[in-house]
């Protein structure tokens, strides 16, 4: 260092040797430069782990400084500690919790390794011939998951179903293969195509896996999450990414009919995605593929597990979904929201949080009830509400049964309604 610093000197200029000197700075410390008219000196400073890595002509070891004279360039190098030094290579290793899980809370090399492996043996491709005036017009494929040792099979209704007519494809039956090899036929014994999910059923004399279900409600975006199932007829694939959006409407995305939510993602998803598993990174489902943008790179879309979980209660209980039906378009409330209404309209109810109704059907439930376009829903069925999931929420089924409803209107109206819920209509 020494000899090159010397010779240097000898035919560099004064920026020069600074050029150099500032690039063994960036490789071995921090740099400070004291420039006056008569000398510039340089001071670069280093760490204890990197002792050992610079030596100085005539001493086998660091020595706390020590000046090279180069004509009008005094070199100061020296080394400071300003914290104890700590042996790399002999640091503690971080604790690792059983299946590979560090205790620090960080994300570990084997943490979607471990949760793929736990779903994979459950995710299944599901085949479905085509038909058209009973012609063959080829098949169809997409993914599902065993969610229950009986064979059921949690997957999409549009890879299962005829979506014009409504009917089950080929009498609903559909040709199943396991990570394993093994195939089964499998038949569709529920079907949503609101909600685009459906059950398929098969049955083994010997065991089958299972993938266990978790809970969407606490996702929060930038989570990790897997993406596992069978695109472009390719079994076994997993992609990872993270959550983008936990609650996004279908109104964002240009879809029509009831209301809808889906979790965003940017796992690459494919043709054959479709009723695959969206998994955490403790290898729970938490939501079902279902969709993406297909002009744009990471824009998928799945169904939360939470709603998903629903409608298999439906399933169990009526064999489909009853969805009760108002006739009110609703917007849930913020203090922002609610502090530009009240600009436009100082007769805007003084509320904090409700959902505001900007349409009522003519001739629907609410309309009969006496709703009015500008009402501020406060109380549903007796309990405050601040949001429509809450209200989608204390509906459930509930067809035919009245509900008491509290709403505010203009100069802070309190106006009692009773209102009575018919079953949507599917087609919707």
């Amino acid at each position: 260092m020494g000899y090159f610093l010397r010779k240097a000197s000898s035919t560099l200029g004064r920026k020069s040797i600074l050029r150099i000197v500032a690039i063994g700075a960036a490789s071995y410390g921090l740099l400070y430069l004291n420039n006056n008219p008569n000398s510039t000196t340089v001071k670069l400073s280093t760490t204890t782990l990197l002792r050992g890595q610079l030596s100085l002509q005539g001493h086998s070891s660091f020595v706390s400084s020590y000046y090279w004279q180069f004509g009008n360039f005094p070199l100061l190098l020296s080394r400071v500690d300003p914290a104890p030094a700590i042996d790399i290579t002999n640091e503690a290793p971080v604790a690792v919790e059983e299946g590979g899980k560090p205790s620090c809370g960080c994300l570990g090399k084997d943490y979607i390794v471990n949760a793929a492996a736990k779903v994979a043996p459950a995710v299944v491709n599901l085949s479905v011939q085509r038909e058209l005036y009973g012609f063959s017009t080829g098949r169809s494929m997409c993914s599902g998951t065993i969610i229950d040792a009986d064979g059921t099979i949690l997957t999409c209704a549009h890879g299962v179903v005829d979506s014009q007519g409504r009917r089950l494809t080929t009498n609903g039956k559909v040709d199943v293969t396991l990570q394993d090899g093994r195939t089964f036929e499998g038949t569709v014994v529920n079907a949503d195509l609101h909600s685009d999910i459906a059950i398929v059923k098969i049955k083994s004399k010997t065991p089958l896996p299972t993938a266990k279900l978790g809970s969407s409600s606490k996702l929060r975006p930038g989570d990790w999450v897997i993406a596992m199932g069978c695109p472009l007829t390719l079994q076994n694939t997993v992609t990872a990414g993270i959550v983008s959006c936990v609650d996004r409407k279908s109104s964002d995305l240009g879809l029509g009919g009831m209301r809808r939510e889906y979790l965003q993602t940017d796992c690459a998803i494919n043709a054959g995605n479709s009723g695959g598993p969206l998994v955490n990174i403790d290898g729970e489902i938490i939501g079902v593929n279902i969709m993406k943008v297909a002009i744009a790179d990471g824009l998928s879309f799945s169904i939360p597990i939470d709603s998903v979980s629903k409608i298999i209660e439906h399933f169990k209980k009526n064999g489909r979904v009853i969805r009760p039906w108002l006739g009110l378009k609703m917007l849930d409330l913020n203090e922002l929201i609610i502090a530009q209404l009240k600009e436009r309209d100082a007769k805007f109810p003084d509320v904090e949080k409700g959902i505001l109704v900007p349409m009522v059907t003519p001739g629907s439930p609410a309309d009969r009830a006496g709703f009015r376009p500008g009402d501020v829903v406060i109380e549903f069925d007796g309990k405050p509400v601040q949001s429509i999931k809450e209200i989608i929420g204390i509906m459930d089924d509930r067809i035919g049964k009245p509900l008491n409803v509290v709403v505010k209107r203009a100069n802070n109206e309190v106006v009692k309604l009773t209102v009575i819920p018919e079953e949507a209509n599917p087609d919707m």
